[in-house]
């Protein structure tokens, strides 16, 4: 059986978002899928981070003990909670491309304001967002030892310098990490994963981003039964929605 595997980052400040993510997921898969929470209660004696002050989440780094779970075998995907998945995930696993230990979507992500959700302060580095959708080709991501992710700097994980060379990571197209509020909102109609990265609708402070009508249309989806012609039977919340833009 071709399993697809997935791992999503997991806070429970958060909670919503994972679940919702994952309902899109199943939703839309066309084959079997597994997904895994990266629940550090869960990591005891695997992940032994202190937490940094700058870290925003808690899965800001084991992100990186993906391919360690994995047993250093096949291909995974890991991607931030705060996504919505709109396509078949089938689609995103194939594209993996046994020329590259890692893919992603490399964006040039620089970010203006100096705050971000819950007062967390925004920082700048290089490969901004590049790990919060990876495609890892675990067996030659041998480099993310125990140690290596217990031990390194946030920089040099999210910076990918494990690998040692730019060109093992492939590029994804765009659609699979469509940055919510900062990419074109007219390329995010169309995309197959929506990141909230800015913050999603499940923040009182964020009800009102982007795309937050397509948040709340799944969330409902997950919470009532649909009909036979695909339609939810149950009405919508009674919340201020702003559509798409």
């Amino acid at each position: 059986m071709d399993l697809i595997r997935v791992f999503l980052g997991y806070d429970s400040r958060e909670a919503a978002a994972f679940h919702v993510a994952s309902h899109s997921i199943h939703r839309h898969s066309s084959r079997t899928v597994s997904i895994t929470p990266l629940i550090l209660s869960q990591l005891h004696g695997v992940y032994r981070r202190p937490r940094d002050p700058k870290q925003s989440t808690d899965f800001s780094f084991s992100r990186f003990l993906v391919p360690y779970l994995c047993g250093f075998e096949g291909w995974a995907i890991f991607a931030d909670c705060d996504i919505l998945v709109r396509d078949d995930i089938a689609k995103l696993w194939d594209l993996r491309d046994d020329r590259f230990a890692a893919m992603c979507v490399q964006h040039d992500y620089r970010p203006t304001e100096t705050v971000k959700f819950l007062g967390h302060q925004q920082t700048q580095y290089p490969k901004k967002n590049w790990s919060s959708v990876i495609l890892f080709n675990n067996a030659r991501c041998q480099a993310l030892s125990l140690d290596y992710v217990n031990q390194e700097t946030g920089l040099a994980l999210q910076g990918f310098e494990w690998l040692g060379d730019d060109d093992l990571i492939g590029k994804l197209p765009a659609g699979w990490n469509h940055l919510v509020d900062y990419d074109p909102a007219e390329a995010g109609q169309t995309a197959p994963n929506l990141h909230y990265t800015s913050g999603g609708p499940w923040f009182d402070t964020c009800r009102g981003c982007g795309f937050a009508a397509d948040w709340w249309d799944e969330l409902h989806r997950a919470l009532h039964p649909v009909s036979e012609q695909g339609c939810v039977t149950a009405p919508m919340p009674d919340v201020n929605l702003r559509k798409s833009a």
